[in-house]
Formats: structure tokens, C-alpha cells, sequence
């Protein structure tokens, strides 16, 4: 009986003096706990898209609370987020809706094909079959995972393109990222003109593939009054804080690929 209790009671001692050393420990290496970011991170919807420019909310909470990301580049959130946060940091916001943009134009009738694809039917397993099925490697592939990553159903696929539907696109970039060609980017909801083409082949070879690609010719640029317009690797691209939506760009394209 003696032995027992003896055991009982060192086991009651060893749990005391654990319980006191976890109490210090926690107490010793606790991490200081960030409120702002806290409250911020609670007031973000939590989609981890990266629609932000960061790597999730976290990422995004953490700038803000640093003061150094705004508060109005959550998409996913929008308008009500964006007033949240403000609340939350004492500040002013405005919120410019933006949407995804699908830069490529092409058309059954102008689009050359290399090969009939008959393999699992998704842009990404096309995709590493020869680039895809289009002569033009740059190309909408068209089957589809963009609009199967869009919660908003703000994608349909019209003559083997993907089209976005701006009221519907809440710009969280889930479709940027389905994308295997990188076709889709977030741009201002009230943008004027932008280049549907993502080819930068040379002339020659750009339009062998899809009449409707950019060749680079720089007709636009040369037009373009605000100079918002400049030429990349045969490829046009329109600065959309630039562009005064007059629209000259759009009448001298030889292929038609600035559109509204």
C-alpha cells in the first residue's frame, strides 16, 4: 500500500512541475499576436486566389497591416471588403471593378489546326500534346478549364474561344491561373480598347497560323495619340491608364485584333 501511495504521489509531482514548466513556456515563447493583421485577415473572404497580387490573404493581410499594400485589390470581396477594411484602417478607399480579359481572338474559320485532338478533354492535357492542337502556339485551346475554374460562371465558349461576361466576372483570376497559355488577364472593368492576340511570332509566321493575329506592323502605336501603345516581341499591348478610348488604334489594325 505504502509503495502506491510512494507512486502516486511522484506522479503527482512530476505533473505539478510540468504543468508549472508548460505555464512558463507559454507564457516565455509566446509570439506577440498582431491585431491589425488579425482583424484584417477576418475581414478578407478567405479564397486564396492570388487575385491581389499576393499569395493568398495572408499574404495580402500581412501587407496591409504593414501598411504596405491598399486596401481595394481584393476582387473576390469587392466593394464590401474593401469598406471594411477601410473602417478598419482608419482610411479613405475607391474600388475600380476589374475584369479577366481573354487575349486571343480567334475564329473556326481563320484559326489553321495542326492536328483533330481526341484526348482528355481539357486545355492543360492538350496543351502538352505538340503545345496544343492550334498552328498557333499562343492560342485559346478552347475546351474549356477556364470556365470550369470560374465560380462565377462568368465564361462561355463561343467558336472555340473563351468569352467572359463582364457582369458577371468578379475578377478573382482563378481563370488566369486554369489557363495553360497564360491568355487571361485582369484588366479595368471600363477599359477601352485591348489587343485580343497573344501571338509574338513574326508577321509572316503569326498570320500563317491565325489571320486574325497581331503582326507587329506598328500601325497602332504610330496612330495612337497618347502614345498608350507599344510593341513587344510583335506583340501590341495597350497601357489601359493610358488610352483614351478614342479608338484609332482599332481602325488601322490590318487584322482587327484591337477590340473594345
Amino acid at each position: 500500500m505504502v509503495e502506491i501511495l510512494l507512486a502516486a504521489a511522484v506522479v503527482g509531482v512530476i505533473a505539478l512541475v510540468a504543468g508549472v514548466g508548460l505555464s512558463f513556456a507559454s507564457k516565455f515563447f509566446a509570439v506577440p499576436t498582431d491585431e491589425k493583421f488579425e482583424a484584417v485577415r477576418a475581414a478578407l473572404p478567405g479564397a486564396n486566389c492570388g487575385a491581389c497580387g499576393y499569395s493568398g490573404c495572408d499574404g495580402y493581410a500581412e501587407a496591409i497591416a504593414k501598411g504596405e499594400a491598399e486596401c481595394n485589390k481584393c476582387p473576390v470581396g469587392g466593394e464590401k471588403t474593401a469598406a471594411e477594411l477601410s473602417k478598419i484602417l482608419g482610411v479613405e478607399v475607391t474600388i475600380t471593378k476589374q475584369v479577366a480579359f481573354v487575349a486571343c481572338g480567334k475564329t473556326d474559320e481563320k484559326t489553321v489546326l495542326k492536328y483533330r485532338y481526341d484526348g482528355i478533354n481539357t486545355c492543360a492535357a492538350a496543351a502538352l500534346l505538340y503545345n496544343g492542337p492550334l498552328a498557333c502556339q499562343y492560342g485559346c485551346i478552347g475546351l474549356g478549364d477556364c470556365a470550369a475554374a470560374c465560380d462565377q460562371k462568368a465564361i462561355s465558349l463561343e467558336g472555340g474561344v473563351a468569352k467572359v461576361d463582364k457582369d458577371l466576372c468578379s475578377a478573382c483570376g482563378l481563370c488566369a491561373k486554369a489557363c495553360p497559355k497564360g491568355l487571361i488577364s485582369i484588366l479595368p472593368a471600363d477599359y477601352k480598347f485591348a489587343v485580343a492576340c497573344s501571338n509574338k511570332d513574326k508577321g509572316g509566321v503569326a498570320m500563317k497560323a491565325c489571320k486574325n493575329a497581331c503582326i507587329g506592323c506598328t500601325k497602332c502605336a504610330k496612330t495612337c495619340p497618347t502614345g498608350a501603345i507599344t510593341i513587344t516581341d510583335n506583340l501590341a499591348s495597350i497601357n489601359q491608364e493610358l488610352c483614351s478610348g478614342c479608338g484609332e488604334c482599332a481602325k488601322v489594325c490590318p487584322n482587327g485584333c484591337i477590340i473594345a
